[in-house]
Parts: C-alpha cells; sequence; structure tokens
C-alpha cells in the first residue's frame, strides 16, 4: 500500500506537466500583415502599356457616301496638241526573232543553245555551282575538241612512319582522233580526282602523228621505253588497227584507222603508251625527208 501511495501523486504530477505544456508559436514565421493584400491594385500598378487619349484618335466616317451609288469616272481635259499613243493591237505583229532577241536581251542567252544577239550560250552554266553527293564542286569537263580514255586505274600505296598512305594512279590517253594524242598520268586520294589530273597532264604532253591518206603510218618504226618496246607497222586500207592494250588505244585516240602494232617485252600500260608515243615520233613525212635531202620527193623510190 505505501508503493501504491508513493506511485499515484508521481504520475498525476506528470500527467498535468503533459497537459499543461504550452504550444510553440509560430507567429515568427507567419506574421500577419497589418493591411489587406489587393491583387487588382498590384498589377495595376506594374502595367506599363500606354493608354492612348481620346483626343488623338482620329476617326474618319464617310456618312455622305454610298457604297451601291456607281462612280463616274471623270478625266482631266487633255491640253492642245495631244496625240494619243497608238495601241497595242494596232502595231504590227513582232516576229519570231525579234521576241527570241528581246527576250535574251532581259534574261540573257538561252539554254536552246541558240543565241539571237550572238551570246555565249554557255555562260549561264559556268556560274551554276554543281556540287557531287559529298558536297565538293564538280568540275566540267573542258571542250576542247579532245577525247578521254581511261587505260587503268590502279591502288597505290606508300609506307610511311605511320603506317600506309592509299592513293589511286590513273592512266589517261586524249586525242581528237586527227593525228593528235597525248599520254598522262595522275595520282589523289580519290579516283575521279586522279582521272581528273591525269587527263590535265595529257592534255600538256599532246603530240602529232604523221599519217598518209589512208589514215596509216608513213613507214615502220620501233620505240622503247623503260623495260617496254613497241613496233609499229602500216597496214593497208580496210585492215583496221590489229594492236592490243595501251598500243591501241592510243592509236585509236590519235585517228588512225589502219595499222599493225606490237608490244614487245614488259606488259606495263603505262610503259607501252609511252613506247608507243616514242615510236611515232620518230616517224617524217615524205617531203620532210624529201626537203632534208634537198631531192624531189619522186627520187625517194628510185
Amino acid at each position: 500500500m505505501a508503493t501504491t501511495t508513493v506511485v499515484a501523486p508521481a504520475l498525476s504530477s506528470l500527467s498535468s506537466l503533459t497537459l499543461r505544456s504550452p504550444t510553440p508559436s509560430l507567429s515568427f514565421l507567419f506574421p500577419r500583415p497589418t493591411k489587406p493584400f489587393s491583387l487588382s491594385r498590384s498589377f495595376h500598378s506594374l502595367s506599363f502599356t500606354p493608354q492612348a487619349k481620346a483626343s488623338n484618335i482620329d476617326t474618319s466616317f464617310f456618312d455622305d457616301l454610298n457604297p451601291e451609288e456607281d462612280i463616274v469616272f471623270d478625266p482631266p481635259t487633255p491640253p492642245e496638241g495631244f496625240t494619243p499613243p497608238p495601241s497595242f493591237d494596232d502595231g504590227p505583229e513582232e516576229t519570231e526573232d525579234e521576241i527570241a532577241a528581246a527576250y535574251e536581251e532581259l534574261y540573257g542567252p538561252a539554254y536552246s543553245g541558240i543565241s539571237v544577239l550572238g551570246n555565249n550560250v554557255y555562260v549561264m552554266d559556268s556560274k551554276v555551282k554543281k556540287t557531287s553527293s559529298f558536297g565538293k564542286i564538280k568540275k566540267e569537263k573542258v571542250r576542247d575538241g579532245f577525247e578521254e580514255r581511261v587505260v587503268q586505274v590502279r591502288r597505290v600505296t606508300k609506307v610511311v612512319k605511320g603506317g600506309k598512305q592509299l592513293h589511286f594512279r590513273a592512266i589517261v590517253v586524249v586525242g581528237d582522233k586527227q593525228g593528235k594524242v597525248g599520254v598522262g598520268v595522275g595520282k589523289a586520294k580519290e579516283v575521279i580526282t586522279a582521272v581528273q589530273k591525269s587527263a590535265v597532264n595529257a592534255r600538256r604532253n599532246v603530240i602529232t602523228i604523221p599519217m598518209t591518206k589512208y589514215l596509216t603510218f608513213p613507214h615502220r618504226s620501233e620505240g622503247d621505253y623503260g623495260a617496254a618496246k613497241v613496233m609499229l607497222r602500216p597496214a593497208a586500207p580496210g585492215t583496221g588497227v590489229i594492236a592490243g592494250g595501251a598500243v591501241r588505244i592510243v592509236l585509236e585516240m590519235a585517228g588512225v584507222e589502219n595499222a599493225l602494232g606490237k608490244q614487245i617485252g614488259s606488259k606495263n600500260a603505262l610503259n607501252n603508251a609511252r613506247a608507243t608515243v616514242v615510236a611515232v615520233q620518230k616517224m617524217k613525212q615524205f617531203r620532210e625527208v624529201a626537203e632534208e635531202r634537198g631531192i624531189p620527193m619522186e627520187e625517194l623510190w628510185k
């Protein structure tokens, strides 16, 4: 009993402390406003749009105008001695050449390939930038009368310190099929660029081949370049070009129609093409030999 009488006042004092503990106030975090907050007054003070005054607005009213009424056009009186210009339909009809000349004078030469005023019809094509699929500008072929023929395209490598560099080598023969021919070679990282370089190099090395009226050689000839050796012989009309490899391409681009050719030694395409050029350069026309000897051409066959 003594223990229960001691515990009871202790529990009652503990319960009184729990119930009478004051709750903490949060008024210092959210103070009460002294004046009421007006949302419209705040936004009205922040508006920057200038308001137009009623006196600055100009409004026109057409009260005396009837929209359904027909308005009669009253032009001014022309001065004395005024001659009206002729109507467009009264003049003579223009011819097609006059229309084409007027159109060309305004818009430049036409793309049809015909110029009435004598202008260059390709002047507009040179101003247009033509790009390939890779975004690079294409170079148009030079129109100088020479045809191009690719003899060989090979992949070559160059061993450097960091590894191997891959390039392409192209051999191109150009000719006008009227006695002029050239052999060129070029290297680049792309095939198209290599062909263009070799074509430019071939045009720098153009030579003239002496031919008879039967489109054949005037006499036999042989030429060598490196380990390649080429033998050329004239042929009768109707024989055609009997040769192979680079020799045939060089002769066809030069315009030779009757000839015999033979590759002796190396089969390298570039060396055989250059050997053909060397053999052709050794040839001379009969009149040239007669002039060098100082005799008429009739005495050459005696």
